[in-house]
């Protein structure tokens, strides 16, 4: 065989190599990951978390509610709890029938901190000083689960857990409603909102970075764009190897 014939010989197996590379980078990014994803996705920390919370936030508020239903010092105040604890009730039943399906383990009592708030409001005196206790420790609950329910719902892969944040996301919305209606949240003393480029504490590092530390570069966190300008280069580099191997035959 001639230096030319191997030349082209080469080149060719080259441009097959290239397009074989190619062609699998594009199936590593461009492939959707749900594509991949088992029926029985496995719950993660941020899906047991919400499953918790959401028990959790039923053991305590609950009885919270009831007891503002007796203890309450203005109408609204006993209406807010009433409803509040019956709705409770309601959302448990959602997410003891979840983790039931998903084979997760519940809590079966409030925490510390929830049972010490339980304690404060049991020892506080009935009418206007129960009032701002309820209001101000319900409120200030509520507004910690609920972005941890929107961070789930909007990163979950689990359907069952998904329908959970769903729900849990109106029920908590809800209460807000509830409890800012009793026109005694003191909103001048909640903690600020975070920034939104420094959510969860971690800086904004973009869609790449913030894949490659979290370890979700999954394709639908790829903009379309990239996966064009990666096949381009790719091409465009190979078109100039092929040009390089036949100057110099």
């Amino acid at each position: 065989m001639s230096t030319k014939r191997r030349a082209i010989s080469g080149s060719r197996r080259s441009a097959a190599v290239l397009v074989g590379l190619v062609v699998g980078l594009l199936g590593a990014v461009a492939v959707p990951s749900g594509a991949r994803a088992a029926p029985d996705t496995p719950l993660t920390a941020a899906d047991k978390e919400l499953l918790s919370a959401v028990r959790l936030a039923g053991l305590w508020e609950e009885p919270a509610g009831d007891m503002a239903a007796r203890k309450g010092g203005s109408d609204r105040v006993r209406q807010v709890g009433a409803e509040i604890a019956e709705q409770h009730a309601q959302l448990d039943r959602l997410v003891v029938d979840a983790a039931g399906k998903l084979g997760y383990r519940l809590p079966t009592e409030p925490n510390s901190d929830q049972q010490a708030w339980l304690a404060e409001m049991d020892e506080a005196k009935a009418g206007a000083d129960f009032d701002q206790v309820f209001v101000d420790r319900l409120r200030a609950a509520h507004g910690r689960i609920f972005p941890v329910i929107a961070g789930v719902r909007a990163g979950t892969r689990n359907d069952i857990v998904r329908k959970l944040a769903a729900d849990a996301n109106g029920f908590v919305l809800g209460h807000l409603t509830l409890l800012e209606s009793t026109g005694i949240v003191k909103f001048s003393e909640l903690p600020p909102a975070p920034d939104p480029g420094q959510a969860g504490g971690q800086p904004d590092r973009g869609w790449l970075g913030n894949a490659i530390a979290t370890g979700t570069a999954g394709s639908e966190n790829v903009p379309a764009g990239v996966i064009w300008l990666v096949l381009l280069a790719a091409l465009g580099a190979g078109a100039a190897i092929t040009v390089k191997m036949f100057r110099r035959t």
